[in-house]
């Protein structure tokens, strides 16, 4: 599938300029219903022709936003791609709401991608499988933080144990015959921006796209990568950030950010003048 696509959630008032130096934009469904410059900002994004990823917000919210109002906005939005109602590290709840999905909103326009839950490899494994076979999801999405990794992986550090948790998984699913290699998949969410060194080999061409925040929320804070990346994770989630003045900004430290990330996953330059 060549390069991975990236996608960095941002303020609105430097989104433009961030979507210049992206490959697709990444919606949340909770500010589409809450904030007016922001429906609008991914109403002409759309309108552009961009290529747009219409997450349920449950890393936000911390369960999935309601299938009802989910299904209103993607009608309404009109999304290239959406992530179907999941249940967070709970594979028989994400496989059940999967179902109901399948089941109630088949209609709903888009391409559906399904997330893969679960808190023991089998459970992961399981749910994988549901994504892919039962529910025929036309993504399957991978999550940075299960909790699974801190057991498969033991570090000190556990952003270390997410981010080489990750890797081991999927090598895992590979080595167990459990990937679909001819369906697209999708990683969500950064612990560590060099995570995506590991996946520039031809073994993990299935690999579409990610999104994160993480060099966007580190430049605002005022954390700029360095050349081996970062051994530590500000908290903060960027929905919370996302009416920033853009008077307190420091554009150049978000955009030195975007352009090592890039490095790290694709080994490229950013795809804008980051002049």
């Amino acid at each position: 599938m060549g390069k991975i696509k990236i996608a960095h959630e941002a303020p609105i008032d430097i989104f433009e300029e961030v979507q210049r130096l992206t490959d697709y934009d990444y919606a949340l469904v909770h500010l589409l219903e809450q904030n007016p410059r922001y429906r609008d900002t991914f109403e002409r994004a759309v309108k552009k022709g961009r290529e747009v990823i219409l997450d349920n917000s449950i890393f936000e919210l911390e369960e999935a936003f309601e299938a009802d109002r989910f299904a209103l906005w993607v009608e309404r939005l009109k999304p290239t791609w959406y992530i179907i109602p999941d249940a967070l590290e709970n594979a028989e709840k994400t496989m059940e709401q999967a179902a109901n999905w399948i089941k109630n909103y088949s209609e709903v326009p888009g391409k559906r991608i399904g997330v893969v839950q679960g808190k023991t490899y089998q459970e992961i494994k399981d749910c994988y499988r549901a994504m892919d076979e039962l529910a025929k999801v036309d993504m399957i999405a991978i999550s940075f933080d299960y909790s699974y990794y801190r057991d498969s992986v033991s570090h000190p550090n556990k952003y270390v144990s997410w981010m080489l948790g990750r890797v081991k998984l999927l090598g895992d699913l590979l080595r167990d015959n459990v990937i679909n290699k001819d369906k697209p998949h999708h990683l969500l969410g950064c612990g560590l921006p060099q995570e995506f060194s590991f996946y520039k080999n031809a073994n993990y061409k299935f690999l579409y796209s990610l999104d994160t925040s993480n060099p966007i929320v580190h430049g605002l804070k005022g954390i700029t990568y360095g050349s081996d990346g970062l051994w530590s994770k500000e908290s903060q989630k960027l929905h919370e950030l996302i009416d920033v003045d853009i008077d307190k900004i420091d554009i150049s430290l978000v955009l030195n950010n975007i352009q090592k990330f890039r490095w790290f996953t694709n080994g490229q330059t950013p795809v804008g003048n980051i002049l």
